[in-house]
């Protein structure tokens, strides 16, 4: 009986640890369960224009690829973008994918199919066109907590070409997954840039560039107290500053690098930072940081729109954190007429209220609408505010609103740009596929078209742009070169053979997180080898802020807070271009915190130009290291899911990093821990589709 008590509870519990070893195993051998795509809420796809098909072509035929017939999957288009949940309980997904066979009278249909789990691509299709035999692929997902379905555009800027997910289907061994993503928790606009010192502080670049001959205007960007004086030492000849309102001017003769001390005194104090003027054969050696009036005004721009954003850009501050640009987009020229047959057929595009003028005088030279009536006056304003100014054309004979373009007058309009007194060009792709092709004398093609299929034979996509280039450069001012023809051709390859400073990744960019995170964290990271001071990659605008002029309705972004702070961090580790396209008139305190942080903004303005690409992925956690002129790294901790995201991150050693480092948060300005490359770690906390942006300096 005695042995009977003591060993009862024993045999109880073995009995109890049999049957759960039993039922480990089982779960463990249990055969995988089959999850079919098309069960899931696939309606949560980022896809427009249109609705997903379940089970159907995107024009609701049954789904073919290549001749091959499917009864199951999910129909959509390029662009689209998936986001599923798999929280580890999948372990593979497969499928079929292609064009399907109702675009198959298209010659220039394409698409690129992606699969990508927890941030890392598992796999990718390759371009595949209309016709194309389906494409069968198997990927493991052991583990994964996250996986996205991306259909890219396949680089012939057809957006809208019909693509098929057939035959897909998940193993499912634990929680089955589920398309979309949560909620994102609904968070009030909070500001973590604190307000810059009463004394005085030069901040944004620290380098120059200009040409030989050409006008210089630089504003020395400082905060501070006003009034403030202003001095720049050691200035080489032919500058000078104006000391009430720091406006460096003049132009410099000789070639060379050209170190100087720029000084910022008022009641309170001086500051001073060494500068230099590199005067060469490139310009641009930071990203430019403007306003363009596109997403706020659309084509409905006036004069005075423009030279009261300039006066803004003054008045607010902005241009004491180094903005510079004040850059008109489309519909300042005249569109065409309403004899043109095109006007009948395409009313819905001509969005210019005004009457329409011939587009050019009679001697060719193209003429502003009514509703800029002076140009060199109003460039003439921006310039006398210490800031730049830009304008918009295209190599086509229209530009995108109809209006005219540059197509047999590209000399000629470099010449009145420059003569208007313009810095800045953006030169977009529309309507130059309407250009015939010519044969000159030498048997030589004038004005070659782009062949969509052939996309590894660009000629006829360099060539317009080469052409307004070369006249660019003729000119005796410098003016920034951007090429608009949204990575179509992969111009990162050839922008800088053409004379670009920056061009387009990607198709235009939409204020939502859909959008952004395809652009930024999906397209960019392969563009980065190409980029080099005077030669960026450009990912297009921030979309913050008060926005919608391209839908005509000005309204605040669809962006959320914690979204606004990601795009402005990675962008400011990519190097890109900042464009700002918010109404400069509804200006809040929240927007103005987004791009006034000096801090970020240096990150941007770094000299090296370094484009951060990610070199880390942990579950929905990227991180984007960047190293900086100084020493420092510059890491942003971008979290890609809805909840919030903590996680202790001690993998500096992945980063290259060795010894001891101060870090630093760049938001807010301050520093939070000291930590060894070796053994250390940081906490991190990062709100639903929110962004720590840190800064690590080394100890010596």
């Amino acid at each position: 009986m005695i042995i009977n008590r003591l060993t009862q509870p024993l045999v109880g519990r073995l009995a109890a640890l049999l049957l759960l070893t039993g039922a480990l195993h089982s779960l463990a051998c249990a055969a995988p369960s089959t999850v079919w795509l098309d069960e899931l809420a696939i309606e949560k796809i980022y896809q427009y224009p249109g609705k997903p098909q379940r089970n159907k072509s995107l024009d609701g035929n049954p789904m073919s690829i290549g001749g091959v017939k499917f009864e199951r999957g999910l129909g959509t288009r390029s662009e689209s973008v998936l986001y599923i949940r798999l929280n580890g309980g999948s372990t593979r997904f497969s499928a079929s994918v292609g064009i399907d066979d109702e675009m198959i009278k298209s010659k220039v249909a394409s698409a690129e199919f992606f699969v990508i789990g927890d941030g890392k691509r598992l796999w990718e299709s390759g371009v595949m066109r209309a016709g194309d035999k389906p494409k069968a692929f198997s990927v493991d997902l052991t583990g994964l907590k996250s996986l996205v379905l991306q259909v890219g555009w396949g680089g012939n800027y057809r957006f809208q070409d019909n693509a098929n997910w057939a035959d897909a289907k998940f193993e499912v061994v634990g929680e089955k997954p589920t398309a979309g993503e949560a909620k994102l928790a609904k968070v009030e606009p909070y500001i973590l840039t604190p307000k810059a010192p009463e004394t005085p502080r030069i901040n944004g670049t620290s380098v120059y560039g200009v040409r030989p001959g050409s006008p210089v205007l630089f504003a020395i960007p400082a905060t501070g107290k006003r009034p403030m004086s202003f001095a720049a030492k050691n200035l080489p000849a032919g500058l000078s500053v104006d000391e009430k309102t720091g406006h460096i001017t003049g132009k410099i003769a000789a070639k060379g690098d050209y170190t100087v001390t720029l000084v910022a005194k008022n009641s309170l104090g001086t500051n001073e930072k060494k500068f230099r003027f590199v005067c060469g054969d490139q310009i641009a050696l930071t990203p430019p940081m403007g306003w363009n009036s596109w997403t706020v005004y659309g084509h409905a721009a006036w004069q005075k729109d423009i030279e009261q954003a300039a006066h803004l850009m003054v008045s607010t501050g902005l241009i004491n954190h180094g903005w510079s640009y004040i850059n008109l987009d489309d519909s300042w020229q005249n569109q065409r007429s309403a004899q043109d047959p095109y006007w009948a057929k395409n009313k819905d595009r001509f969005l210019d209220p005004e009457k329409q003028a011939p587009l050019r005088k009679a001697d060719g030279e193209i003429q502003p609408n009514t509703r800029f009536p002076d140009m060199k006056a109003m460039v003439d304003t921006i310039h006398s505010l210490g800031l730049k100014a830009g304008l918009y054309s295209s190599p086509g004979p229209y530009a995108c609103g109809n209006t005219a373009g540059s197509y047999k007058h590209e000399k000629q309009d470099a010449e009145t740009y420059a003569r208007w007194g313009f810095d800045y060009l953006k030169y977009d792709y529309c309507f130059y596929t309407e250009v015939k092709q010519e044969k000159l004398a030498d048997g030589k093609i004038a004005y070659p078209n782009w062949d969509f299929i052939e996309t590894d034979r660009p000629e006829g996509m360099l060539y317009p742009y080469r052409l307004m280039g070369e006249h660019l450069r003729a000119q005796n001012r410098d003016i920034y070169y951007s090429l608009c023809q949204y990575g179509r051709a992969y111009p990162w390859k050839w922008g800088a053979s053409v004379h670009g400073n920056s061009w387009r990744t990607t198709i235009d960019i939409m204020d939502t997180w859909e959008s952004m995170t395809k652009i930024g964290f999906y397209y960019h990271d392969e563009t980065a080898p190409y980029q080099k001071p005077g030669q960026w990659n450009d990912p297009d605008t921030l979309v913050i802020g008060q926005v919608g002029g391209w839908e005509r309705k000005i309204r605040p972004t669809r962006m959320a807070p914690d979204e606004q702070y990601t795009q402005v961090s990675l962008w400011s580790l990519f190097s890109a271009p900042l464009l700002i396209g918010l109404d400069m008139t509804k200006l809040d305190d929240f927007t103005y915190s987004l791009i006034s942080n000096d801090e970020v903004i240096a990150i941007n303005q770094d000299p090296l130009g370094i484009q951060a690409t990610c070199t880390l992925t942990a579950g929905d956690l990227r991180v984007y290291p960047k190293p900086m002129e100084d020493g420092s790294l510059a890491v942003g901790f971008f979290n890609m899911y809805t909840g919030e995201l903590k996680q202790d991150f001690a993998e500096f050693a992945k980063l290259g990093l060795k010894g001891k480092y101060r870090v630093r948060d760049v938001w807010r300005q301050q520093d939070i821990a000291t930590i060894d490359a070796g053994n250390g770690k940081v906490a991190l906390t990062i709100p639903g589709h929110g962004v720590r942006l840190y800064r690590l300096y080394p100890i010596k």
